[in-house]
């Protein structure tokens, strides 16, 4: 299982611009997902015949905790009545504590989260552009001269 923040919004285009920032701070976009009536995302591939039991299964994989049933269901109706969700797998305190803050600013109809305390430590996001490795510049890679 892996640690997991949701949020509902109320339109896809609220949802796409609160994807597009997560993605500039520094978020993978493999840990950014976007799922609307529109836009299934990875639920798309949930092998189910009608699109609420796709939505279902595939919010039931990010919330797989018996007390997290309830949030899978509530996003689930979200998305069949014309909401969008945000989903941001966090990796570590920092990027928690980042995809929050974006979400929140945001105004989310709902915000949920699961796992959060089951995190590898990795970071992506920063709050600051300072270079890891001071003094490099640029490099090229490629057919050159010799």
């Amino acid at each position: 299982m892996s640690a997991v923040l949701a949020a509902l919004f109320p339109d896809p285009e609220t949802a796409q611009r609160v994807r597009i920032r997560l993605v500039k701070d520094g978020f993978p976009t493999d840990r950014v997902y976007l799922i609307s009536h529109q836009e299934l995302g990875h639920a798309q591939l949930v092998p189910a015949d009608s699109v609420a039991e796709k939505l279902t299964q595939h919010f039931q994989q990010l919330f797989q905790k018996e007390e997290d049933v309830r949030s899978a269901q509530l996003l689930t109706r979200g998305v069949l009545h014309g909401c969008a969700v945000i989903a941001v797998q966090p990796r570590g305190e920092i990027e928690t504590r980042r995809a929050l803050e974006i979400l929140e600013q945001a105004g989310p109809v709902e915000l949920r989260d699961s796992d959060l305390d089951n995190q590898p430590l990795e970071h992506a996001a920063s709050r600051s552009e300072t270079q890891i490795i001071p003094g490099v510049r640029k490099i090229l890679v490629g057919p050159g001269p010799p």
